[in-house]
């Protein structure tokens, strides 16, 4: 980005749109992404809420759709910068843009952005599958992980929530942008990675910390409270359980994704 750069204004965007009505189709757009979790399917839209996401988005690369920005944040020269980063802007009220922010403090800006058409499975990338994990927490946590530890894919199976619902993609602080994302998956199509599954289990007789890993692998990681179903768990090559020296029946999935993602990365690194 040229430095010296006037505020609002650079080769791809003009003079930003203002808008003071709530019924601005936008607006109205934005309410429905913040409002429903799998709006960004029928939109084709994901809202990207705070600096911290909407630079997460420019730093992997990616264009965004289109900057919003509160009035009061158009005020600082740091936010101006960073809207003028997409191709359009618009700036609105504060009060209408808390009328669409999902945080209890709002942001000042943010970006929507048409999230990369799913292309199918990637056969031979270290992957992490989801089976019916449900906590939005748990989601964006399971996604830093991957993206920190070496894995490229995320495969939902049907029935889990979804990856890009606005408590999803803010859980996950950015790790989306670094991610293969697939969703709604049977589990016969897993197949297709190529890769043993490996998943965990109290009642698994090895430890994770013991146990030959595969690499590349595929980590199954389960329901909060049912686990891996045991369908799915027959076509595990490997089933691993977590030593909890302190006595607890079960970990928290994303606290298990952490350790189990972790130890592969530990031995592929030495």
């Amino acid at each position: 980005m040229s430095q010296g750069m006037n505020p609002g204004a650079n080769a791809g965007m003009g003079e930003p749109q203002r808008i003071s009505s709530r019924d601005n189709p936008l607006l109205v757009k934005l309410r429905k992404l913040t409002q429903d979790p799998g709006a960004y399917r029928k939109l084709g839209l994901v809202w990207l809420e705070g600096d911290h996401l909407c630079r997460a988005l420019l730093a992997r690369g990616q264009r965004p759709a289109q900057a919003v920005v509160s009035e009061s944040g158009w005020l600082q020269p740091a936010l101006r910068e960073l809207a003028a980063a997409a191709p359009k802007a618009a700036v609105v009220p504060d009060a209408l843009f808390a009328g669409i922010s999902a945080l209890e403090s709002p942001a000042r800006i943010g970006f929507t952005w048409v999230p990369p058409a799913e292309a199918g499975l990637s056969p031979g990338l270290a992957s992490v599958v989801l089976d019916r994990v449900q906590d939005a927490g748990n989601l964006g946590s399971i996604l830093r992980s991957a993206s920190a530890l070496g894995f490229g894919q995320v495969i939902a199976l049907k029935g889990s929530a979804a990856l890009w619902s606005p408590k999803v993609v803010r859980a996950g602080m950015g790790a989306h942008f670094n991610l293969r994302l697939a969703e709604g998956v049977e589990p016969e199509a897993l197949a297709a990675l190529q890769l043993p599954l490996v998943a965990t289990s109290s009642h698994a007789a090895q430890a994770v910390h013991a146990a030959e890993l595969p690499w590349p692998c595929a980590w199954v990681l389960g329901h909060e409270g049912q686990g891996v179903r045991e369908e799915l768990l027959q076509r595990c090559a490997l089933t691993v359980r977590i030593a909890q020296p302190g006595g607890e029946e079960s970990l928290n999935v994303a606290a298990a994704a952490a350790i189990c993602l972790h130890e592969s990365a530990r031995r592929r690194t030495g």
